[in-house]
Formats: structure tokens, C-alpha cells, sequence
């Protein structure tokens, strides 16, 4: 931990980097942002199996590129969506330098998006082993049957929104959901509005999300909402090969036109 601390405060003293995003204690044993400007705030640092926050979604914000250069502390999750958000022209290339800490505690310093693309390639799949044997458990299922399954868990919906806010793919100024001129989906917690948000939330992540979870352990009522966006992006991956996150230069497959296509995803 000290060594993550030393390597943030050098970084902040030569200029190297004005904010390190990273994580500290917060309530109940559990690790949330922190933001650290001045050596001060590096004492603040943790970093340990609950660091599992994907904190790629403050690279967007305008506050924080207003600050200047930024450094995160990345878990898995974070350095692929950092490739995804620059793939998308969301992050100039090279914007952002990510440290990666290995689990002695030793801190590698990725200052390219070449360097986190070929530190991904050697990390691990993306879902744990219970969402991995879940994700299979819906891939043997009928359409019939995994409609049933999703139209149980939805109506538990509340359309708080924490799946869109805690996203780090879910970038837009506006999004769909909020535009009432035209309504496109309906507001009220209802079984067709619930059916019409996820459904349209699940299809703008086909093909883009990383596979992080962080919206499934942000809802409030526990639906695993995160298996539904990770099947769509599996999905894209087995039709058209390309797999979220893996690169810094991926056109989005849903966005494109090869006319090799095998299009047996058509029905």
C-alpha cells in the first residue's frame, strides 16, 4: 500500500499527474472513490480484494478533465473500460495514466493505451465464477424461458437508475430515458416501462460493456442486471469477434458493415 502511496505522491509532485483516482476506506468495510490533489491526500490510499469499483466512469466527467492530467488506480475492470471509453473517442489516446497493482503490492505504471492493451491481454476473464456459471445457466435456457426469467426479476425494478449511473459506458449528456419530448420510455416503475428501460439499456451495451458488474452491485432491490447487459455483450463477441475492452482502436460492431458477415443472427 505504501508503495501505490509513494508512486502517487511522486506523480503529483513532478507534474506527472494533478488528480490520482483511487480508492480509501469508507463505511461498513466497503472501498469507495477517493481524490487525491496533494501529498496529503495520498495517505488516503487503500488497495486490497475490495477494490472492485470500476472507477473508469470519472473519466468522463468534465470536472475531472478540467483538473489536467489524470492517474487511476485500475483493477481489471477499469483498465478495459478505459480502452473501451478511448476506442469510442471518449479519452484522447494516452490521456490517462493507470496503475495497475499486482496483488504483492508491487505498482506498474501503464502510461500508454498500447501498454494497458497488452496488460489486459494476459488478465484473467472478467466474470467471476458464480456470474460465469450464471451466464451459462441463461445460455442453456429456451428464449421462452429467459424471458420468464427476466420478466420475474424486472418487475422488481424501481427505476432508480443507479445500473445508468454507476456504468461506466453510460456516458450521454442526455440520455433516452429522460427525454419527455418525445416520451420514448415510459417513467412509472411498471412492467412495460421496467421491460422498455433495461431492454434499450442492454442493447446500447451490446458490444461495449466490460463486463464489470458494477450495475448489478449498485441496485438497491439485488437484480442481477449486470448477467443481462454481460449476455448481450456476448453475444456481439461470438457473432462478429470482437470482444469490449481488448483495444484502444475497436470500431463498435453494431456501428459497422463488413460484407463478410456471416448475419446468422438474423432470425
Amino acid at each position: 500500500m505504501e508503495v501505490l502511496r509513494n508512486k502517487a505522491q511522486d506523480l503529483l509532485a513532478q507534474g506527472q499527474a494533478q488528480i490520482v483516482i483511487g480508492y480509501e476506506a469508507g463505511t461498513g468495510g466497503i472501498r469507495r472513490p477517493s481524490f487525491a490533489r496533494t501529498a496529503a491526500d495520498t495517505a488516503r490510499l487503500v488497495w486490497d480484494a475490495d477494490c472492485i469499483s470500476n472507477l473508469a466512469g470519472y473519466l468522463t466527467r468534465p470536472e475531472i478533465k478540467r483538473m489536467g492530467k489524470t492517474a487511476i488506480v485500475a483493477n481489471a475492470s477499469t483498465l478495459r473500460a478505459l480502452l473501451q471509453l478511448t476506442a469510442e473517442r471518449q479519452l484522447a489516446e494516452d490521456a490517462v495514466l493507470a496503475l495497475a497493482v499486482a496483488e504483492d503490492g508491487t505498482v506498474t505504471e501503464l502510461a500508454t493505451a498500447q501498454a494497458v492493451t497488452d496488460h489486459v491481454a494476459a488478465l484473467p476473464d472478467a466474470l467471476s465464477a458464480a456470474d460465469r456459471e450464471q451466464m451459462n445457466l441463461l445460455a442453456s435456457m429456451s428464449r421462452e424461458e429467459r424471458w420468464v426469467y427476466w420478466e420475474k426479476e424486472l418487475q422488481r425494478c424501481i427505476k432508480c437508475y443507479a445500473c445508468r449511473s454507476s456504468c461506466p459506458m453510460c456516458y450521454c449528456g442526455t440520455c433516452t430515458m429522460d427525454c419527455n419530448k418525445p416520451q420514448w420510455v415510459p417513467v412509472p416503475s411498471h412492467a412495460l416501462g421496467n421491460l422498455e428501460y433495461h431492454t434499450v439499456r442492454a442493447m446500447h451495451l451490446a458490444g461495449r460493456c466490460v463486463e464489470c458488474g458494477e450495475c448489478g452491485r449498485a441496485c438497491p432491490v439485488g437484480i442481477p442486471i449486470h448477467l443481462l447487459t454481460c449476455f448481450a455483450e456476448e453475444s456481439v463477441h461470438q457473432q462478429f469477434g470482437q470482444k469490449a475492452g481488448a483495444s484502444a482502436k475497436l470500431d463498435y460492431a453494431l456501428g459497422t458493415f463488413r460484407p463478410d458477415d456471416k448475419e446468422s443472427f438474423i432470425r
